[in-house]
């Protein structure tokens, strides 16, 4: 597992140091309604490279976020989920969406309500 960032000794950087960034966040809110596929996952997020997706959750997964299965069958299938770990930053998650949502329709003034994302891709 690699070493925690802990310069200023808070726990919001602890935090930050396993599931910060710009994809980890999205790639976990992705995953809260159950385990996707590699491919699901970059349709569902969009923007992401390949080899970005592929480096951010195996960092998710040394750090005991995500769950990596391998099936065994031919063409080969990897399915990705959260851990109980992963599981217990979903009101972290859900609250982050919240906020968004508040700040791009009260201090950014946009023209009707900004669109809510919904775990597992959709738009409501």
């Amino acid at each position: 597992m690699k070493k925690l960032n802990r310069k200023s000794g808070c726990a919001v950087e602890v935090t930050l140091s396993v599931m910060g960034g710009t994809w980890k966040p999205i790639i976990l809110f992705h995953l809260m309604p159950g385990s996707k596929r590699f491919s699901e996952l970059g349709r569902a997020i969009g923007g992401i490279t390949q080899r970005m997706l592929t480096l951010q959750l195996r960092e998710l997964e040394e750090a005991g976020i995500v769950l990596r299965t391998v099936y065994a069958e031919v063409p080969p299938r990897v399915d990705y989920a959260l851990t109980a770990l992963g599981l217990s930053l979903q009101p972290v998650l859900l609250a982050m969406r919240d906020w968004g949502a508040a700040y791009a329709q009260e201090q950014l003034h946009e023209a009707g309500s900004p669109p809510a994302c919904t775990p597992g891709g959709d738009q409501a």
